[in-house]
């Protein structure tokens, strides 16, 4: 790389991704410098990602937006590229943005590009799955990480590009994985709800989930991927409907611990 293109920086949360974290750093070397803040993990995560030449950060877990916005300030260069530890860059994703950069970025303050996840031994290619497109390549100065955690976002000054390469996901390496991160990310969402003040009701509980099986099956063809869409259409409105119980469980016990008072 010339003087006159600009640095580019990788940056990855991590915490207890010592068997993941290594493919996703190989697929970043073509970056100027990979930045990985670890959250304490209690195996081999920050070695394995020292010894492959990341900048490696112990910080205590603060939360999904807090983390990642405290990943990038970390960054050598403006320009970050911000992928998880269960993802890679894939070769046309590569070359595209290797292109991008060659060209000092455009005008744009960041770019989009849709994730391909893999499920169950399989890249799933409908449902809400993919396209699934995700702002991880950004200028900071011009962009900042927010949302609601578990569901963190990239937050744009002006419109973002678009890429055609795929970032590759590869979310739960079991089924049990999967089942245990609704579990937890259902308690974070419930939790996030109520300090929004939003409450659940028996409708989000009886109808939101039925939408949001309908949604993902049928309206974004989930059942293009046979059983796996089957599968995951029906993990979605579970989620749905684990969410609101879960809020709804707690405004029931805040009621009645209020009338016992």
């Amino acid at each position: 790389m010339t003087s006159n293109h600009p640095g580019l920086s990788a940056c990855i949360i991590a915490f207890n991704e010592e068997d993941r974290i290594g493919d996703c750093i190989a697929s970043l070397d073509f970056c100027d410098e990979v930045v990985v803040v670890d959250s304490r993990s209690a195996d081999r995560t920050r070695e394995v990602a020292a010894n492959l030449g990341a900048r490696v950060i112990e910080r205590d877990w603060p939360g999904h937006v807090a983390q990642k916005e405290f990943t990038i300030r970390q960054a050598s260069h403006d320009w970050v590229l911000c992928v998880d530890a269960d993802e890679r860059i894939s070769d046309p994703l590569r070359a595209e943005i290797l292109s991008l950069r060659d060209t000092g970025f455009g005008e744009r303050p960041g770019y989009r590009m849709p994730r391909c996840s893999r499920y169950l031994n399989r890249y799933l290619r409908h449902g809400s799955w993919y396209p699934d497109r995700q702002l991880r390549l950004f200028d900071r100065r011009r962009g900042r990480w927010g949302g609601h955690d578990p569901h963190d976002k990239v937050e744009l000054e002006g419109d973002a590009g678009e890429l055609r390469g795929d970032l590759l996901h590869h979310p739960y390496r079991s089924f049990a994985e999967h089942l245990a991160t609704i579990d937890n990310y259902t308690t974070v969402m419930a939790r996030s709800l109520e300090k929004r003040g939003k409450r659940a009701g028996l409708r989000h509980i009886l109808f939101n989930p039925a939408w949001r099986f309908f949604r993902v099956y049928v309206i974004k063809h989930g059942f293009l991927d046979g059983w796996r869409g089957l599968v995951m259409a029906y993990l979605e409105a579970y989620y749905t409907r684990l969410k609101y119980i879960k809020r709804y469980i707690a405004q029931r016990e805040d009621t009645d611990e209020t009338l016992s008072t």
